[in-house]
Parts: structure tokens; C-alpha cells; sequence
């Protein structure tokens, strides 16, 4: 007992409150920029452009080449769960965090250029996945760092609205992002050599652009915000004796600060939520409210302008109340919201003698779903960096970054058991806007969870051992 006392007599403050007191506006414009930049690679190359080209019959059927990448990315993610803390951990005690982040960047950018080369032929099917999981892998290294550099370019007074503010850049980053390349490469409004389709030409160069793109808005980041301090305490370790570092760590953490460890469960589960919400919005757009392909990607583009805003916004309020209130709220809002699009999702409804169809109703409550992703996920990232030790932030995010990964099947998995439910027991067609209920149930159990963990102003700063 009293050892534990003089442990935390001397504990080291919050790498926050340990940083330079007054943060800068290029040094945050500059870190947001690279928010900006990653959307290409998240929004354009994994999520709407190439993934969707990788799955098409040119690489010898969508069931095949789905079932390819899919494989691919789970050991990406297998990866990433194994490395990320300990890679985190090691750009900490070495002071080289800035370092690691452009290491990693470069490398993403390199490998998506390099998905120039997959022409549309089976055989490249292979080299295609590859390039997109190993870029996914050093992807997540680089959101370790960045994450990590939140506590360097801002205070305790603003976190949270700078936290909020790169959220933000990053979901319009994506948008206009998006948006050139549908009008440059996928329905060029005019004619160029990339527009061409021989050979999916036009599809292979946004690879290239999304490189270049993410390259270049990185890039100010690297020169405007200063290399971590190298800590004079612990000599180098092996590769895997950091595994042995990292377990006393957590061990530690745990002793010394519990409500860390179990807010990183409680946002593991809510998190894999919010992150259902984006990945099964445009299906069940599509699927249960018979959008067509421009109306999706209207409603995407609407959708992130929404999110951006209810992450600035969140960003704000989450300085002046806490973000444990304002994930709390998020979360509360998206049940609701979830909850209307449940049960008012069909056409059979009138109100004050108007007809209120079913696509109305996502369009008004699906943007409400929207606005809440933002706060939630700014505010989450802007509590981890509150309670993160004195030069320990990169660690902590790469445990972050592994506990989503450890539950990134829930939202995925009961949303395919409650569509498999519903199917005997609705209407033909009606199956599929029951998913929308395992999707509410994992943002339900996060919120439970959370809900004990003491805010970041009310948790002990954790005593971590430093060899």
C-alpha cells in the first residue's frame, strides 16, 4: 500500500498537461492537413473506388475475388492487433514519433501507387489484395503516431476541439477527394488520356492520385510539428523483449489506472458500431430503400458533411463538458435515431395527413445517424490522449488500435444474424432493415460499458514501468 502511494506520489502527469502550454494554429493545420490527405486512401482506394474494382468480374468473379480480399484484409487486421502497441511503444521510447509516422505514410503512399500495376486480369487478383493489406497494416501504424501527436499541438483547454477539427478535415477530405475522381476518372466530365477505360487505365490511375493526394497533405505535418522528446530513461530493447515491457505495462495501467483499460473495452465495442454505421449505410440504402448508385453516392457525400460538422461541433462542447458526455450523448442519439429508421423504415405512414415514405425517413434520421459518428469518434480519440502517461501516448493508441481490432466481428456478425432472423418472420424485402437492430445493440452494449469508466478529470494517470 504504501509503495503503491509513493508510486503515484511520483507519477508522471498526462503527456497533455506535460506539453508546451499554448498550442499553435499552423502546427494544428498542419497536423489536420494529413486527416485530410488519408481520407484518399480510406474513402477512395477502400472503401468506393478500388476495393469495388478489385471485387469486380475482371479478377474472375465478385464472389472469388471478395472472398481473396477479404482473407487479405482479416490478416492485415490480425497483424495490426499483434503489432500496433508494441510499434507505438517503440517510436515512444525512442523519440521518434514524427519519424515513424512519415516512415509509415511514405509507405502507404508507396504502396498505393504501386496498385497502378494491377491490371484487370485474374492473375493480378493477388498482387491487387496484397498491396491493399499491406497498405492497410502500415496505414494503422501511421494512425498510432498520428493519434499520439494529438497531446503534442494541443492543451487541456482545446483538445477537443482540435481533435474534433482533424475528424472533421478528414471526412471533408474525403469528399472532395471523391469528388475529383468521379469527375476526372470514373465519369470524366471531359476527354484526357485518363479517362480512359483500356485496361482500366482511368481506375489504375486513382491509384496514382490517391498516392500523390495523401502524400502531399502529409507532408506539412512532418515540418511543423517537432520530433518527440527522447527520453533519457531506457536503453533499446529487442523487438521481442517489447513484448514483455508491454505486458508489465499493462499489468501497470491496470493497477494504477483501471478506468483506462476500461474505457479502452468500452470503445472497442462502440467504436466497431460507429464504424457499421458508414460500412452498411449505403447497403442498406440500396438493399431496404431502393436508393440507386448516384442517390448512395449523394447521400455519402451529404452524409460526411454532416459527420464533419457534428465533429466540429462536438469538438467544442467536448472542452467545456468532458468527452465522456459527449461520446455518451453521441451514442444516445444514434440509438435513437437507429430506433426511428427501424420502425418508421417503410412506406405505410402518414402524418398530419402527408405520405412519409420510408427513403424520407432515412434521409432525415440516416443524416441524424451521421451527425453523431463524428463526436463519438473525435471525442473517443480525445480521451485516450487525456489519460495517456508522459510520453506514452503512441503505446496507449497502438493498445487502442488492437482492442478495435479484437471486436471488429461484432457489428459485422449481428448484423448478418438479425437479417437471418428477420428472413422467415417479415415481408420480402423487410429483412434486411432488421440488421439495423444488431448494429444498435453492439452502440448499446458500448454505451453500458462506458458508462461506469470515469471521466478522463476523475481517472488516476496511470504509473507505467520504463524498462
Amino acid at each position: 500500500m504504501n509503495s503503491a502511494a509513493a508510486s503515484e506520489a511520483t507519477q508522471p502527469s498526462s503527456e497533455l498537461e506535460g506539453g508546451p502550454r499554448a498550442s499553435s494554429k499552423g502546427r494544428v493545420l498542419a497536423w489536420a492537413a494529413w486527416d485530410w490527405g488519408s481520407a484518399a486512401f480510406n474513402a477512395v482506394m477502400t472503401t468506393f473506388v478500388f476495393t469495388v474494382y478489385l471485387t469486380s468480374q475482371a479478377f474472375g468473379g465478385e464472389d472469388r475475388a471478395s472472398a481473396v480480399l477479404g482473407g487479405a484484409l482479416a490478416i492485415a487486421g490480425a497483424a495490426i492487433a499483434l503489432l500496433a502497441p508494441v510499434t507505438g511503444q517503440r517510436s515512444d521510447t525512442g523519440g521518434r514519433r514524427k519519424l515513424w509516422l512519415g516512415v509509415n505514410t511514405a509507405a502507404v503512399a508507396v504502396l498505393t501507387a504501386l496498385c497502378f500495376f494491377v491490371f484487370p486480369r485474374p492473375e493480378f487478383l493477388l498482387l491487387g489484395v496484397s498491396l491493399i493489406a499491406l497498405a492497410n497494416v502500415f496505414f494503422e501504424f501511421a494512425g498510432v503516431n498520428y493519434n499520439a501527436m494529438l497531446a503534442q499541438i494541443s492543451t487541456p483547454r482545446n483538445i477537443g476541439k482540435v481533435s474534433g477539427f482533424g475528424w472533421g478535415m478528414g471526412y471533408l477530405g474525403g469528399i472532395v477527394a471523391l469528388l475529383i475522381v468521379l469527375q476526372l476518372f470514373v465519369q470524366p466530365r471531359f476527354e484526357w488520356f485518363g479517362a480512359s477505360t483500356q485496361d482500366s487505365l482511368n481506375i489504375r490511375l486513382v491509384a496514382v492520385f490517391s498516392a500523390l493526394w495523401f502524400f502531399i497533405f502529409a507532408l506539412p505535418v512532418m515540418f511543423a510539428v517537432p520530433e518527440l522528446p527522447k527520453p533519457k530513461r531506457a536503453a533499446s530493447l529487442g523487438f521481442l523483449a517489447s513484448y514483455g515491457l508491454l505486458a508489465r505495462r499493462i499489468k501497470a495501467i491496470y493497477r494504477t489506472s483501471p478506468h483506462t483499460i476500461f474505457f479502452l473495452l468500452a470503445s472497442a465495442i462502440f467504436r466497431d458500431g460507429l464504424a457499421a454505421v458508414f460500412t452498411f449505410g449505403g447497403i442498406i440504402a440500396a438493399g431496404t430503400f431502393g436508393f440507386a448508385l448516384p442517390q448512395v453516392i449523394f447521400f455519402a457525400i451529404f452524409g460526411n458533411i454532416v459527420a464533419a460538422v457534428g465533429a466540429i461541433i462536438g469538438g467544442f462542447l467536448d472542452d467545456r463538458v468532458g468527452p465522456k458526455a459527449v461520446i455518451i450523448s453521441s451514442l444516445t442519439g444514434l440509438l435513437v435515431a437507429g430506433t426511428v429508421i427501424l420502425v418508421l423504415g417503410n412506406d405505410n405512414h402518414t402524418f398530419f395527413g402527408v405520405p412519409w415514405p420510408g427513403s424520407t425517413t432515412f434521409w432525415v434520421f440516416g443524416l441524424f445517424l451521421c451527425l453523431f459518428v463524428g463526436p463519438a469518434q473525435s471525442s473517443s480519440r480525445a480521451y485516450l490522449a487525456r489519460l495517456a502517461p508522459q510520453g506514452e501516448s503512441g503505446e496507449l493508441f497502438g493498445l487502442y488500435a488492437t482492442t478495435g481490432r479484437a471486436v471488429s466481428f461484432l457489428a459485422p456478425a449481428l448484423f448478418t444474424l438479425c437479417i437471418t432472423v428477420a428472413t422467415p418472420l417479415v415481408a420480402q424485402g423487410e429483412a434486411q432493415r432488421w440488421g439495423i437492430l444488431g448494429i444498435m445493440v453492439v452502440l448499446l452494449a458500448g454505451l453500458l460499458v462506458l458508462l461506469p469508466v470515469k471521466a478522463p478529470s476523475e481517472a488516476e494517470i496511470a504509473v507505467v514501468p520504463q524498462s
